[in-house]
């Protein structure tokens, strides 16, 4: 009796292999991380830039009554630097690596309301790390190269995003997907802008500016009338509230790169996100439930009070007073303040860093089927978060 030959095993294909092999740690890892990490480096980097103008010697408007030593000035922010580009590099790979082996992902995060805006974040946070380089002038071709490197990925998501606004049905029209996260999107062409004003490219950074600044106006809108936003969005990720006064900050910055002073129009837009951040901290029951466990949206708390400190910077150099100077100063510490904290909570909270409900945290059941993944990091890739 013959004995029936067995059907030969099929070799996974390599990249699943590669997850198979780790996938007691990487897999957890690639299937819970998603852009909103980016947080992080968002804060580092605007922390960086802020320190770069308030500590650069031989300035015109100096921000203290003595002069800082340029030694000192170059190893407080070559620190700071250092610290912020390995924690962007370091995110930069599990991301990439999530792309290329669970691209599924990816593509679900990028039809999340609230997902899709932090696609941005990795942009916008290595253009901060290319303005706050202390060793890289914006004349300089490197600057340069990397300038369209990290903006145009911007640009193409603007197309994507806002022709979805304009041409999708309902379920992609803006009062349906509007969240104070979606104002994320024009950071990153304010920020563009900013760095584009740098290099004397004025024509660039006003169409830059223009393309960011309407559409602010239109999701301002929008979300002032609660059409959307708000009340779709979970307790926990409360915290991103903030960036309603992130956009007019660094608008006034970009416009002060661009008029060559901080004129009346920065003034207006610093105004706004002066008022809208005291409206805020005025209501800290809105923040009550997104404090009863740290998670990574408590890190939208930081970047945003950094951008304030660095418009209210830019003002007391443009007006004098004790007033504009208190609020300077005020801004600047809550800003360090909070990013101390923060940089506390995340050390002595490693484990809270991947949680399974965390609100923007996009999975879905079509990972590799070949990989010998097990049990319990299959469970987790399942039920990690909200399905699209």
């Amino acid at each position: 009796m013959e004995i029936p030959n067995s059907p030969p095993k099929t070799q996974p294909p390599i990249h699943e292999i590669s997850i198979s092999k780790n996938n007691n740690l990487l897999v957890p890892i690639l299937t819970k991380i998603h852009a909103g990490y980016f947080r992080i480096t968002l804060s580092l980097g605007w922390q960086a830039l802020l320190w770069k103008i308030l500590l650069q010697p031989n300035q015109e408007h100096s921000n203290f009554s003595f002069q800082v030593p340029k030694l000192l000035y170059f190893t407080i922010l070559t620190t700071i630097w250092a610290f912020s580009i390995l924690i962007l590099i370091l995110l930069s790979i599990l991301y990439t690596l999530k792309c290329i082996f669970c691209f599924k992902l990816i593509k679900a995060e990028f039809m999340h309301h609230v997902g899709v805006n932090y696609l941005f974040a990795p942009w916008i946070s290595w253009l901060l790390i290319l303005e706050s380089a202390p060793f890289v002038t914006p004349k300089h071709v490197s600057f340069i190269i990397l300038w369209w490197i990290f903006a145009v990925p911007v640009v193409i998501l603007d197309v994507k995003i806002y022709g979805q606004w304009f041409t999708k049905g309902k379920k992609k029209v803006l009062t349906a997907v509007a969240n104070p996260a979606s104002q994320l999107s024009v950071v990153g062409n304010l920020v563009g802008s900013r760095a584009a004003a740098k290099m004397g490219w004025n024509e660039v950074s006003v169409f830059l500016f223009s393309l960011g600044m309407v559409h602010y106006l239109v999701l301002f809108v929008t979300l002032y009338q609660r059409l959307s936003g708000g009340d779709r969005l979970p307790a926990m990720l409360r915290p991103v509230f903030f960036l309603f006064f992130a956009a007019p900050s660094v608008a006034s910055l970009a416009w002060y790169s661009i008029s060559g002073s901080f004129d009346t129009g920065s003034k207006m837009l610093f105004f706004l996100s002066l008022f809208l951040f005291a409206s805020l901290i005025c209501r800290p029951a809105l923040f009550k439930k997104a404090m009863k466990r740290f998670n990574i949206a408590w890190w939208a708390y930081s970047y945003p009070i950094t951008m304030l400190a660095l418009a209210a910077t830019r003002y007391a150099q443009e007006v004098k007073g004790g007033v504009p100077h208190a609020i300077r100063l005020s801004l600047s510490a809550l800003s360090v303040l909070v990013l101390l904290c923060l940089l506390v909570f995340t050390a002595f909270n490693p484990r809270l860093l991947l949680p399974d409900d965390d609100p923007t945290l996009v999975t879905t059941t079509t990972l590799p089927t070949n990989a010998s993944l097990s049990t319990a990091a299959s469970r987790a890739a399942i039920d990690g978060g909200l399905t699209v």
